[in-house]
């Protein structure tokens, strides 16, 4: 069966959507400092050091009116501060080869974007993909206290920032037709003749 068309399907509509005023994608990394005690380990036993990392909340501090001039013509944006939040697990592989994770730690870096943002917009951070890497470390043996490792770990994030508004749209559009019925494939199979094997039987007699 045909899907027959639909005369006279247009009709103006008011549809509840979000606006994006400004979306931006850039990377932002950060360096962090941490300290990790380590109970169970002499310095000599540790191989390497890595660190895994899990974004948490994103909060817009603050924002700011900023005169700029694009393309020759003036134009207000807001310079927005941005406040994030992760956590930072950090693995340690010993000499033996066994790998144990030995602390997590959450941590708060602020960013600044430029965007088109005004009062009202919502501004929402999205992590496409989000890496850390322990870029040097120090074992420290204390006589007085447990041996710690001095780390400094980059976090590295790719992120998709988007300034957002509610807006209720008035169009016209036409109405969304039916697809094509897809057929169904047969049921019952169509009968088969079994492969023979005329070399072994029958024989003929000579």
């Amino acid at each position: 069966m045909q899907a027959k068309s639909l005369s006279g399907g247009q009709e103006t509509l008011c549809i509840n959507t979000t606006k994006v005023y400004d979306w931006i994608v850039n990377e932002a990394t950060f360096d962090i400092p941490m300290c990790v005690d380590l109970d169970d380990a002499d310095c000599n036993d540790v191989e390497t050091v890595s660190c895994e990392v899990e974004p948490r909340k994103a909060v817009v501090l603050d924002r700011q009116d900023r005169e700029f001039i694009i393309d020759g013509e003036p134009i207000t944006l807001q310079l927005v501060t941005i406040q994030k939040t992760f956590e930072v697990t950090v693995f340690v592989t010993k000499t033996n080869g066994k790998a144990c994770q030995v602390d997590s730690q959450t941590f708060t870096r602020c960013e600044q974007v430029i965007l088109c943002a005004p009062d009202g917009t919502k501004v929402k951070v999205d992590y496409t993909d989000v890496d850390c890497f322990v870029c040097v470390f120090e074992c420290k043996c204390d006589d007085e206290g447990p041996l710690s490792l001095d780390l400094g770990v980059t976090v590295r994030l790719c992120q998709s920032i988007q300034s957002t508004f509610p807006v209720t749209l008035r169009i016209d559009a036409d109405f969304c037709q039916p697809r094509d019925i897809l057929p169904f494939n047969p049921t019952c199979p169509a009968p088969v003749i079994p492969l023979q094997c005329p070399v072994l039987f029958p024989t003929t007699d000579e």
